[in-house]
């Protein structure tokens, strides 16, 4: 398994638990935990290899995805039933989570031969669209269309890659250096109450 794979799969383990989390807070049952916390893990890179045409999907090539999405799910549950999760906790998690999936989608995109516009797209879907989807199944107004810098993070990031790739830097310092630039701009709006103007 390569380096990569073990961020992604890192990266689905945050998401599960962010999921899980904010299911946990609304008083689903376990099997309704499990059930928002695989959307907001496998949802973006589903609808990212939907969108590009790749099959299989990710996740029924290597079932390790929906296996650490279950196990992540379940100790959240554990975890939740004798402590209470801070709230920010949650934040960081989806923070972290937001920007291993968005140079994850950045990466798949970019070996498609595809132009900066889409591989940047493919990105931001891949790195929001869990959480979309999670923020729907929870009754929530997804943390896209509030004020929020989310989805501004996430595409900051991916031009970011995309710009260091263009100028020919090596992958791993331009996925670092964009990851870091998604983390530390969804910090700076949890931690610093930055948020997009109306």
């Amino acid at each position: 398994m390569t380096f990569a794979q073990l961020l992604e799969l890192f990266g689905v383990a945050v998401f599960a638990v962010s999921g899980a989390l904010v299911a946990a807070r609304k008083g689903m049952d376990p099997f309704g935990v499990i059930v928002v916390a695989v959307v907001t893990a496998l949802g973006g890179g589903t609808l990212r290899d939907v969108l590009l045409d790749r099959h299989p999907i990710f996740w029924f090539t290597n079932v390790s995805y929906f296996l650490v999405t279950i196990a992540a799910a379940a100790f959240t549950m554990i975890y939740t039933r004798f402590r209470r999760a801070p709230f920010r906790a949650l934040l960081i998690a989806d923070a972290f989570g937001l920007a291993l999936f968005t140079v994850a989608g950045a990466r798949i995109a970019e070996q498609q031969d595809l132009t900066a516009v889409i591989v940047m797209l493919m990105a931001v879907i891949t790195g929001t669209a869990g959480g979309v989807l999670r923020d729907m199944l929870c009754a929530e107004v997804p943390l896209i269309l509030r004020r929020d810098i989310y989805a501004t993070a996430s595409l900051a990031g991916a031009a970011v890659y995309v710009g260091g790739k263009a100028l020919g830097i090596d992958a791993i310092t331009t996925g670092l250096a964009a990851m870091f630039t998604v983390f530390a701009l969804r910090m700076a709006a949890v931690f610093l109450n930055w948020h997009q103007p109306r």
